[in-house]
């Protein structure tokens, strides 16, 4: 057998830093059968990771990463690793920069192939063609020949000369064993709250009876950072908790509920707790966690919203137990203070994963820190698995305190108990072309098409995802506005939200809802970029009259698409 050639000289070794490493990824269905999993790197997602993961702590390399022009000025190439059980496994690397033009068109995409073996391979940014249109880091696509791949990865930036990386820094496993890790579920527990409710369902489980745990919330809720997303998110290892301490370990008369939409906050939420929750009346939660603390700055109503959908949990005439979760971000925040006031108000058991992580990140390993940022941490947003079971094991830790003491009564009385933020929402209901059409007169117009491309979530056990508010109403652009007619509506309200479908497309215009000929509203979906469902409200707290509402295209922009894919309705 003939050896092996002399190699070259090895290239000199150049600082680096990570913005991953042993990151879990999966490869989630594709319509051509692939298996991709996406890992967005815009809206200081990529600088979040590099303070995280790679230590970086120098602002001007962080400021060159926000723009496309600056990343080449400071990365020289990047370093991928992927390693899967099929070592021969060829993923292909693809970081597409987003464009001025064209968001998902114009800018360039990066592409290596990348066999799964473990083996890091190199991108030299000098041997990329690039795009004159590129804007910004956009996102990292790992795209697999076939569905279901799960594997491990790591991606690192190898950096020009004049720029300097601190060293890495080993990491110990988390013992989820030891005294300090009580500690941090111990913290967790802001307050038991009145146990009735949750004993109540922890019996009703026991004795064998039906019992029906839900979830709602954000995309932590939904499972985003947990590979896969549908058994390694805190909502199933909580259901699978509950079964093992109230159901002796069986699911067969514990049902789980999973209902969270990415980027969407409470203001949506009790819009559509009815369908996503309740399933249009085919299930009755026992226990229902609601977790909003980090999806709620875009709140219009900065809490309102927020009370009234646990107002709404709460007087269901099956009494369920609320539970709320606070979950935090890489930057140790929620909106906590704000939200909080209502579980005290209703004597609401709550778990504050904040209050559970947060310090114990800032100390030394060995003097107390059991987990690093950069092992909760998927992204800057978004929990690992190890995120993702240490938030589930504070809702367990509260169960087991709840489990071990006496029962209280339940002395909860809505109609006597003043909502402290608000709760002029508490009876809104949904209205679209299925549900509740009896409550308006509506025209169409020419919003009347059925939009099949919407923001689509993976629901209790599901990988596939189910489209968000899929009888909507749609207007396409026509070439010439002629065709054009406003939606109109006559509806007797007193509170009106409208949810429209944001997009990142060149095709999608701006539209205005006009309430008895004032407008009340401009509706961009542009604002956040991507297929996203959108809540703004119109109007609350008028006096309960019959009003006329139309939603017309904005002036010049009948040629562009718009959905409405419902409406709030008090």
């Amino acid at each position: 057998m003939e050896g092996p050639k002399a190699p070259r000289d090895p290239e000199k070794k150049r600082k680096s830093f990570y913005i991953m490493r042993g990151k879990s990824i999966a490869g989630f269905p594709q319509a051509d059968g692939r298996g991709i999993q996406f890992l967005y790197m815009n809206d200081g997602r990529m600088i979040s990771s590099s303070r995280i993961v790679g230590g970086i702590t120098d602002e001007e390399m962080l400021k060159l990463m926000e723009t496309t022009a600056g990343f080449r000025q400071l990365v020289h190439s990047i370093g991928i690793t992927v390693e899967a059980q099929d070592r021969e496994l060829v993923t292909e690397f693809c970081f597409q920069m987003y464009g001025h033009r064209d968001v998902y068109g114009s800018g360039t995409t990066l592409r290596l192939p990348v066999k799964a073996n473990g083996m890091e391979h190199i991108l030299k940014l000098e041997d990329c063609e690039w795009s004159s249109d590129d804007n910004i880091p956009g996102q990292i696509r790992f795209e697999f020949p076939r569905a279901g791949v799960l594997a491990t990865v790591a991606v690192r930036f190898y950096l020009q000369d004049g720029f300097d990386a601190p060293e890495v820094e080993e990491e110990n496993p988390v013992d989820f064993t030891s005294p300090d890790y009580q500690r941090i579920l111990e913290k967790s527990l802001m307050q038991t709250g009145n146990n009735a409710r949750l004993k109540k369902a922890i019996e009703k489980a026991r004795r064998g009876e039906e019992v029906t745990i839900g979830f709602i919330g954000g995309s932590i809720t939904q499972g985003a950072g947990a590979i896969p997303i549908n058994t390694e998110c805190y909502a199933y290892k909580t259901f699978r908790g509950f079964c093992e301490l109230a159901g002796r370990g069986t699911q067969e008369n514990i049902h789980y509920i999973k209902a969270g939409v990415g980027g969407t906050p409470s203001e949506l939420g009790m819009i559509r707790y009815e369908t996503d929750v309740l399933r249009d009346g085919s299930v009755v939660p026992d226990v229902v966690v609601v977790e909003f603390a980090v999806n709620d700055e875009g709140d219009e109503t900065r809490g309102e919203c927020y009370d009234s959908l646990v107002r709404k949990i709460l007087g269901a005439g099956n009494k369920p137990a609320v539970i709320l979760l606070f979950a935090v971000f890489a930057n140790d925040w929620n909106l906590q203070e704000r939200l909080s006031p209502v579980g005290r108000a209703y004597d609401l058991p709550m778990v504050s994963t904040l209050d559970g992580v947060t310090e114990q990140f800032y100390f030394k390993p060995g003097c107390g820190r059991v987990v690093s940022k950069n092992q909760f941490f998927y992204d800057s947003f978004h929990p690992t698995n190890v995120g993702h079971t240490i938030m589930a094991d504070g809702i367990l830790h509260l169960l087991r305190v709840v489990d071990g003491r006496e029962a209280d009564t339940d002395t909860l009385d809505l109609a006597q108990t003043a909502p402290p933020i608000g709760g002029a929402f508490e009876k809104v209901q949904l209205l679209d072309r299925r549900h509740h059409t009896e409550l308006a007169s509506v025209s169409c117009g020419s919003f009347c098409e059925v939009d099949r491309e919407l923001q689509a979530v993976e629901r209790d056990m599901d990988l596939a995802g189910t489209p968000e508010f899929a009888d909507n109403w749609a207007h396409r652009g026509t070439e010439s506005g002629t065709a054009y007619r406003p939606f109109t509506m006559d509806i007797i309200c007193e509170s009106l939200v409208l949810v429209f479908k944001d997009s990142a497309s060149n095709q999608v215009g701006c539209a205005e809802v006009w309430v008895d000929g004032e407008k009340v509203l401009s509706a961009d979906p542009h604002v956040n970029g991507w297929t996203h469902c959108n809540p703004q409200i119109c109007f609350k707290g008028r006096e309960k009259k019959s009003y006329h509402v139309e939603v017309r295209m904005a002036p010049g922009q009948e040629d562009k698409d718009f959905t409405i894919l419902g409406w709030g309705v008090v």
